[in-house]
């Protein structure tokens, strides 16, 4: 089963995120897994990588969640401002803002690291931080390199979760 181990606050620069958009209409068996598949075959986070880094923030592949005015779940990337958007791909830019991030410990094969989003909300309560609501509730889960990519000896990763703070 899946537990939080570490939470703590973060300052994520002004960022552009490019990526792929997708609603529930997009779902298969009520996840987005066969999506990411579709990026890795199809090369898209290459594409993506090739156009620099931010600076400042430890920065993976991201599932990108905004819940206003309906659910949109985006896979991509965070890349500096202004960074040009390649065809086939969208964007939005996000202001500087403070981030509570949780590393969620699990398998992922029992999908429970990817269940977490409502004790992630609470633990980043319980640490002082605000959660954002209304039009400025933003999630993430960000894939770091070694963390979510090599398994301890229990089989469990680290998956980042990101939950923007209030104003």
């Amino acid at each position: 089963m899946a537990e939080i181990i570490k939470v703590y606050q973060e300052a994520l620069p002004p960022v552009r995120f490019i990526g792929k958009r997708y609603t529930n209409a997009d779902r298969i068996n009520g996840g987005y897994g066969h999506l990411w598949g579709e990026w890795f075959a199809n090369g898209w986070f290459a594409a993506l990588e090739n156009l620099g880094t931010v600076d400042g923030i430890e920065n993976g592949q991201l599932g990108f969640m905004r819940c206003a005015p309906d659910f949109e779940y985006w896979i991509g990337m965070f890349l500096s401002p202004n960074t040009p958007v390649p065809d086939g791909y969208a964007f939005f830019d996000l202001p500087l803002r403070n981030v509570g991030i949780c590393w969620i410990n699990g398998q992922q094969d029992d999908g429970s690291i990817f269940a977490m989003h409502d004790r992630c909300v609470a633990a980043v309560a319980e640490n002082g931080m605000t959660p954002a609501l209304g039009s400025d509730t933003f999630f993430f889960e960000r894939y770091i390199c070694p963390r979510f990519t090599t398994e301890d000896e229990q089989g469990n990763v680290i998956l980042d979760y990101g939950v923007y703070l209030a104003k």
